[in-house]
């Protein structure tokens, strides 16, 4: 039987499907990391449009300095282990900085359905990591949901973990959003990992 010459072998990977990591970061460092955002600027968050309508939050970018290289390290290591595991990506390297995110119950923070791919820096992201700061206890609402296909956003919804010091992996192309906080308030920093166009 004569091959066809149009075909490939992929390897199989699971494109949809996300990783969690329970309990990758202790209390101590949990608490490191809230003390020493402390000494960054705030900033209003935004969409990559530039838009603010679709995103409630206030975010602070920690810098690539010597003093947080261990945070940028733990994130790097923690995603080769989930990308080995399950999609298979080429990566290159995060270029871009941690955003630190509070998302406040004061003014219903939240972020609709969105997608972290975009033009320019933001076209080369290609795994999204989400650590959670803040306990479930202390926050309500907020929920970070993973959209896994369907008619309309209100099926084929998962929600991902809320205990602090949990991180959470998935591809950057995947719909997600946060919910919005009822009250107190979400704390939570997420790092982008990417490298050339998706071959």
């Amino acid at each position: 039987m004569e091959s066809n010459r149009y075909s490939f072998s992929p390897r199989d990977c699971e494109i949809v499907n996300w990783y969690t990591f329970e309990k990758a970061f202790s209390r101590e460092e949990l608490h490191k990391i809230e003390n020493e955002v402390t000494l960054l600027d705030y900033q209003r968050a935004t969409t990559l449009d530039s838009s603010t309508s679709d995103r409630r939050s206030n975010i602070k970018w920690i810098p690539h300095t010597e003093d947080w290289d261990w945070l940028y390290h733990r994130l790097m290591e923690l995603a080769n282990i989930a990308n080995n595991e399950i999609w298979g990506f080429d990566l290159k390297s995060a270029p871009e900085s941690i955003q630190y995110t509070e998302y406040d119950a004061s003014e219903l923070g939240k972020y609709d359905w969105h997608q972290d791919l975009g033009p320019g820096i933001a076209s080369h992201r290609k795994i999204s990591i989400t650590v959670q700061l803040s306990d479930s206890s202390e926050y309500e609402g907020g929920d970070l949901c993973i959209w896994q296909g369907g008619a309309s956003f209100d099926e084929n919804i998962e929600y991902t973990s809320r205990s602090a010091g949990n991180v959470t992996l998935f591809p950057s192309y995947l719909v997600h959003s946060v919910k919005p906080v009822t009250k107190g308030i979400r704390k939570s920093f997420v790092l982008w990992l990417g490298g050339e166009p998706f071959k």
